[in-house]
């Protein structure tokens, strides 16, 4: 029997959107939501996907396949049709890559809560290693062969590292050298990379030289996507996924493309409509891509200044739209408070009305003062009010951004 229960960020998210349905009013930093309206256009091609009702095939029909094929082409990823499968979310199509390849699965820590489960669900063992100084999304190479070494000394037999950039829970890339040399790790020591990719549109300087794995390890780099935080639409779960050409990755590609036709048979084919205009970037989504990272990085780092201010440790956000403050440097303060680890902290910022992510349920160490906070939901009550978030040059000054901002800072500050 499964004794591992929900997953811990949409439990907390049903538990809040319960208190706040009884009449609580609580400010919600605990679920990774981009809480933005449905992009018009996208929404028409949606209902015009409607009448598509028939199953299709398993990987996804060639036009929305050739459109993702041509979204990594446009980000130095050529990219062939055969090489794509989209699925319902991005979820599916890790886990599936889990049931394809065998070994033990190298974490970062902390790391999404789902990469850890998924291992376990499948039958693996998830191998956490500490996050460097400068960043998260990724193992610390410095560390990394100790914990491989280790690993197998204890009998297990990493194969596969995940990455996530930019990363989820501390809003941070990796630098290209770090990835050079997790490459060259993976190189030696003849591991998978599965790339988790979703948040790569959400880089808040649109400048920002990205590198991909893929880049540099094509041989043996999978990469994950998907539209959900780009262009808010996590509830129509739609994802893709990019593998290498040559036999391993043909190979691991038609182990997934099995996996799904025993699990999700194929994408929605009105969500495969959505997905083939979307992936395919005409200038209007281009455009909206933009604004919605311009508003998560300003939000996020308004958030971060919050915590700055309120005695954390933090890495300054670049992409996504979190902060992984580190309340260390005043442990002693929120003692007095019976304030002693993740949890205790997590449960003194709710009762401040304050809903955080504690650390511990990201893999982090229980007894380290540190939590995530989504910043992505603080962009108004409504339709109306979150799209003149989106359009505005300083949306910080608008009174329903501001208002809640307010509130957050209030909470941080009367935590000590």
């Amino acid at each position: 029997m499964n004794t591992m229960g929900m997953s811990p960020n949409l439990a907390l998210n049903q538990l809040v959107a319960e208190r706040q349905a009884a009449g609580e009013r609580l400010v919600h930093l605990g679920f990774g939501e981009s809480r933005l309206p449905a992009f018009g256009p996208l929404v028409e091609r949606l209902v015009a996907g409607a009448r598509r009702n028939a199953y299709g095939p398993v990987a996804g029909s060639p036009g929305v396949r050739e459109a993702v094929a041509g979204y990594f082409g446009r980000r130095r990823l050529p990219t062939g049709a055969e090489q794509i499968v989209v699925a319902p979310g991005s979820k599916p199509l890790l886990m599936a890559v889990n049931h394809t390849v065998p070994g033990d699965v190298l974490l970062p820590r902390p790391a999404w809560n789902t990469y850890a489960p998924q291992a376990r669900l499948a039958g693996k063992h998830p191998i956490p290693v500490p996050i460097p100084e400068e960043c998260g999304g990724v193992p610390d190479p410095a560390v990394l062969r100790e914990h491989i070494g280790a690993a197998r000394a204890g009998g297990r037999d990493p194969r596969i590292m995940i990455l996530t950039l930019p990363d989820n829970p501390t809003g941070t890339l990796a630098s290209h050298a770090m990835i050079r040399e997790l490459c060259a790790v993976a190189e030696e020591e003849d591991l998978l990379i599965v790339s988790d990719e979703i948040y790569r549109d959400v880089m808040h300087d649109p400048e920002t030289d990205y590198l991909s794995p893929a880049e540099v390890a094509p041989a043996r780099t999978v990469v994950c996507t998907g539209l959900s935080k780009s262009l808010a639409v996590g509830g129509w779960r739609i994802g893709a996924a990019r593998f290498p050409e040559g036999p391993w990755g043909e190979s691991i590609r038609a182990g997934v493309v099995s996996v799904a036709s025993e699990i999700w048979s194929t994408l929605a084919g009105p969500m495969q409509e959505a997905a083939e205009y979307a992936f395919g970037e005409p200038e209007e989504i281009r455009e909206r891509l933009r604004a919605s990272a311009r508003l998560h990085g300003a939000v996020a780092r308004e958030v971060h200044r919050i915590a700055v201010d309120a005695g954390a440790r933090c890495r300054p956000p670049t992409g996504a739209f979190y902060v992984y403050p580190d309340f260390e440097p005043v442990r002693e303060e929120l003692g007095k408070h019976e304030v002693t680890d993740s949890a205790s902290l997590a449960r003194r910022m709710l009762d401040l009305g304050t809903v955080v992510l504690a650390g511990h349920l990201l893999g982090d160490e229980p007894g380290a003062l540190r939590f995530k906070c989504a910043t992505s939901m603080l962009y108004g009550g409504n339709a109306e009010q979150q799209e003149m978030s989106l359009a505005a040059e300083k949306p910080l000054e608008l009174p329903h951004v501001r208002s809640v901002l307010d509130r957050v800072e209030e909470g941080f500050q009367r935590l000590l």
